[in-house]
């Protein structure tokens, strides 16, 4: 699986979400932070799409990063840069969030696998 990869490659998994899921996945033991960086951020309603587009990037080009998890709500404010990934790893998993259902067609990720499979979502 994905998480058994990153972890035997010693890889991190980044989180962007509201603060219910960030903090889960912090007590969860994914959290990691060192003096001028983490890999998680906390997307509130007031935070600034250039914040959350800088921190996807930041998360995509860590060579210590192996996937980034995104609420779905959050990954629809940056969409245009998930439509522009292409790497393999980190790999960019969207996820619902409790506030916010998880939408298929909005997923960039069975988009593609959609068109690839040529299948309607």
């Amino acid at each position: 699986s994905l998480w058994r990869m990153a972890a035997a490659e010693g890889k991190l998994i980044a989180i962007m979400g509201d603060e219910d899921t960030v903090t889960g996945f912090l007590l969860a033991g994914i959290g990691h932070r060192t003096a001028d960086k983490s890999n998680f951020l906390v997307v509130k309603s007031d935070t600034p799409v250039p914040q959350i587009e800088h921190a996807f990037q930041d998360f995509t080009n860590r060579d210590d990063i192996g996937i980034v998890l995104i609420n779905q709500h959050v990954a629809n404010t940056i969409r245009h840069l998930l439509k522009d990934y292409t790497k393999t790893i980190p790999t960019v998993l969207e996820m619902p969030s409790k506030d916010s259902p998880y939408d298929p067609q909005q997923d960039y990720i069975m988009q593609r696998v959609s068109a690839m499979l040529n299948v309607e979502t």
